[in-house]
């Protein structure tokens, strides 16, 4: 239509005044009038024609053909001249003809060839009776052949259609996340080949013959298995709905998780086969919408690549929330295990380890859905469908850094009961006793030592006495180790979440600022534990006592090597992530997202 607009009237032709100046369409519209259709031969894949029969304007019926320039060749017998003369189509004028095509398909111009008949005899006496032979002739495709046969070949038209401008580095991004892109297309094979090369599938001078087949040919190939598991991208040109279905069989066969993209009604089938079925909301068809599972709103490919790095993203955070929630659980086990291992007095009672699980470390656990995606998540290998949530090695970093949570939440609390010093950190302000290791083990058989005594101490505006019974340092008395021990749980848990902001990268490259919603998050954590401190009423409820200036700094001090903890085994895992890949996918080198 847009070809007749800029072809424009033809001398000789009276189109009369009744078609408006503005009117875009006027041509068409008067060779609708000329040339009225009466019965149109629809296209099909095996012809790759279609063809309208129409009552000229000279009294005559006409048979009008346009597809696929080599098969109209096929079906032609004369050829069209520039005088208009109608001679023989010979073999010299065939290759010309095929030549020409050749040229401009190579050039990416995807080209339409046109033909004509009028001497249809089985039709000259049918005006649309349902009872006329005709008719009956029509009503099978089967017979669309024969009735485009002896044709007169006029020529070919090249339209440009050009690949828009972000395609190409979607490809690139494809390249280098691991996703294979396969070109499926009805188009001419060197046209197809011309735009691949255009848009980067393959390499501007780069061989392709063993990548690039027409959609018989791969249909003859015996191990078709074999060449779909070449790497890079490979081309399917000429290809039938039965070769889209038969290429997502195969790669289903063959494990891989298969995306296919379509518009049109014969895309269907092949849409309903794959994993992932994703039509064009612009130009499909309602029937590919529905056989579809995603409907992209803009037809553009590049918004297929980025919700690939989207749901990574989406699947990192989840991830980190996990990983963030299992190492501080387990780390909370392990302080409560620990304690009754080492048969010290209980670091924590309930109400703490309560409000530690339910309000503390809920806000950053939730920020963390909120971090943005790595800088390098789209170059990382794809991850395989049955594929592990929890690796080993994710397991183990879970381990690592429980323990250590563990480790530090009971470490305090002996400490601030053995020592007055501690990493250049002055305890000794509140005046309290120190006792020896074996003593805080073994505290329940206090009552049968002799000359034990315990010193009264000062937490915040309260004095603990133990003249009457020594024996309640252990018991009243820890209040102070008690709350050392539950602000190190939480300021840990804080700097942990930090952690979770990357599987692998370090903060160095991904510094905790990139998700202000988690800074916002450690802040309310962080504020509320302080609320529970420093006002009377609640730090009376959840049982602990303010902290002073020097006790904050032993509180920094133990809980911060959590993230350098973290930091080594995040390089540890950059520095062995190919290594464990290729061991967790030795049997095949099968992607998740094709």
């Amino acid at each position: 239509m847009v070809m007749v607009e800029k072809m424009g009237f033809p001398e000789g032709v009276n189109h009369g005044s009744s078609s408006s100046p503005e009117d875009v369409l006027r041509c068409c519209q008067l060779w609708n009038t000329l040339e009225q259709r009466f019965a149109t031969l629809e296209f099909d894949r095996d012809r790759k024609s279609m063809g309208v029969l129409v009552n000229s304007s000279s009294g005559n019926k006409k048979l009008l053909v346009k597809g696929a320039v080599e098969n109209l060749l096929e079906r032609s017998s004369f050829v069209q001249l520039l005088d208009g003369s109608v001679v023989e189509l010979d073999q010299y004028s065939r290759d010309l003809i095929l030549q020409s095509l050749k040229e401009m398909s190579s050039t990416a111009l995807r080209c339409l060839g046109f033909a004509y008949k009028d001497d249809l005899p089985e039709f000259k006496t049918y005006n649309g009776d349902e009872d006329h032979p005709a008719h009956q002739l029509l009503l099978n495709p089967a017979n669309y052949s024969s009735i485009e046969s002896r044709l007169v070949f006029v020529g070919m038209v090249a339209l440009r259609d050009p690949p828009r401008e972000e395609v190409r580095q979607a490809i690139e991004d494809c390249k280098a996340a691991g996703i294979r892109v396969m070109v499926i297309t009805g188009d001419n094979k060197n046209t197809a080949e011309a735009i691949c090369r255009e848009i980067g599938v393959f390499g501007a001078h780069e061989d392709i013959s063993s990548r690039s087949l027409t959609g018989k040919e791969f249909m003859d190939i015996r191990n078709q298995k074999n060449y779909l598991r070449q790497d890079g991208g490979l081309l399917f040109s000429r290809a039938e709905p039965r070769h889209k279905q038969e290429i997502v069989r195969l790669l289903k066969e063959d494990g891989e998780v298969v995306a296919m993209t379509g518009d049109g009604v014969n895309d269907a089938p092949a849409l309903k086969l794959a994993d992932i079925g994703v039509a064009m909301g612009i130009a499909g068809t309602e029937v590919a919408k529905e056989a579809s599972d995603m409907v992209l709103a803009d037809d553009n490919f590049g918004t297929i690549v980025a919700a690939v790095g989207e749901g990574r993203s989406i699947y990192n955070n989840m991830k980190a929330f996990i990983r963030y929630m299992i190492s501080s659980n387990i780390g909370e086990v392990a302080s409560i295990f620990l304690t009754a291992a080492l048969g010290i007095p209980e670091g924590m009672i309930p109400v703490q380890l309560l409000w530690v699980n339910l309000v503390t470390d809920g806000p950053p656990a939730t920020a963390l859905g909120f971090n943005p995606p790595d800088k390098d998540i789209m170059k990382k290998p794809p991850r395989r469908s049955d594929d592990s949530l929890i690796t080993p090695w994710i397991l183990f970093r879970y381990l690592v850094i429980g323990f250590y949570v563990g480790v530090a939440t009971v470490g305090i609390f002996v400490i601030w009961y053995t020592h007055d010093t501690f990493l250049g950190i002055d305890l000794s302000g509140d005046g309290h006793s120190l006792v020896t290791y074996n003593q805080l083990a073994n505290w329940g058989r206090c009552h049968s030592w002799e000359n034990f005594t315990a010193s009264p101490f000062t937490a915040g505006n309260q004095v603990f006495n133990f003249d009457k019974d020594p024996c309640e340092y252990f018991q009243s008395g820890k209040v102070k180790a008690t709350t050392l021990s539950l602000s190190v749980l939480v300021a840990i848990e804080m700097f942990n979440s930090l952690n979770a902001l990357s599987e692998d990268s370090s903060l160095l490259s991904m510094p905790p600022w990139v998700n202000p919603w988690l800074l916002l998050a450690m802040s309310i954590s962080f504020g509320l534990h302080f609320l529970i401190l420093y006002v009377p009423f609640f730090a009376q409820v959840f049982g602990i006592v303010p902290l002073s200036l020097n006790e904050w700094l032993l509180v920094l001090a133990v809980s911060l090597p959590v993230i350098l903890i973290d930091e080594v085994l995040k390089f540890i895992g950059r520095c062995t992530s190919g290594w464990r890949y290729s061991r967790a996918h030795r049997p095949s080198t099968k992607t998740k997202e094709e």
